[in-house]
């Protein structure tokens, strides 16, 4: 098997605050039946950015204008940075997007009514999408733990970038802002995985 790691470089995409709500949680902070608006289709096949936004409460401040992305899931969970998070007054759980258990607790507030949740806030760790055929082409198993290499002015390499496989992905890095402003780097960068 050829390993593309050295001769294919792989997409950035700067991953801003955002939400992702399960229909129940939804309907709470809209009203019952509501509908989200698409206003973007994102990298990832079948999922979008919504004209819909919240504000996000924490014990010290709150963030307002978090937009929520689509599709409906299984689990409501919000996705900051860290900075956000000493904003927000609460301690960062770095975590794979969709494990929530015992991680920090948030209020969302919407223009029906708001949802205190006990947990579901979380700082996503850096990840890398593939689908099955990238992972073989690349090299990489589902959880692999990766690093990638930014060339530039301030060039660096990112350790603990978790592999994502599934058949539904694309190749697409995903990093926080924090972590892309720190390196300079832009949606639309590549880097080299190492």
């Amino acid at each position: 098997m050829q390993n593309y790691r050295a001769t294919n470089p792989v997409l950035i995409n700067v991953s801003a605050r955002h939400i992702h709500l399960t229909k129940e949680t939804m309907e709470i902070l809209f009203g019952e039946g509501y509908q989200l608006t698409k206003t973007k289709d994102l990298l990832q096949p079948g999922e979008h950015a919504c004209a819909e936004q919240l504000t996000v409460v924490g014990p010290r401040n709150s963030i307002e204008k978090v937009r929520i992305l689509g599709p409906l899931r299984k689990i409501t969970q919000v996705e900051v940075s860290i900075t956000d998070t000493i904003r927000l007054g609460i301690i960062p759980c770095i975590r794979v997007s969709g494990d929530i258990a015992n991680s920090q607790p948030i209020t969302l507030v919407g223009p029906k009514g708001k949802v205190d949740l006990k947990e579901g806030c979380i700082v996503a760790k850096r990840h890398i999408h593939f689908s099955i055929q990238e992972a073989l082409n690349y090299g990489v198993k589902d959880k692999d733990s990766l690093s990638i290499k930014f060339t530039g002015e301030r060039g660096l390499v990112f350790d603990n970038v978790v592999a994502r496989v599934s058949n539904n992905m694309i190749s697409e890095c995903h990093l926080d802002a924090d972590e892309a402003n720190a390196a300079g780097i832009k949606s639309g960068a590549m880097a080299i995985i190492l």
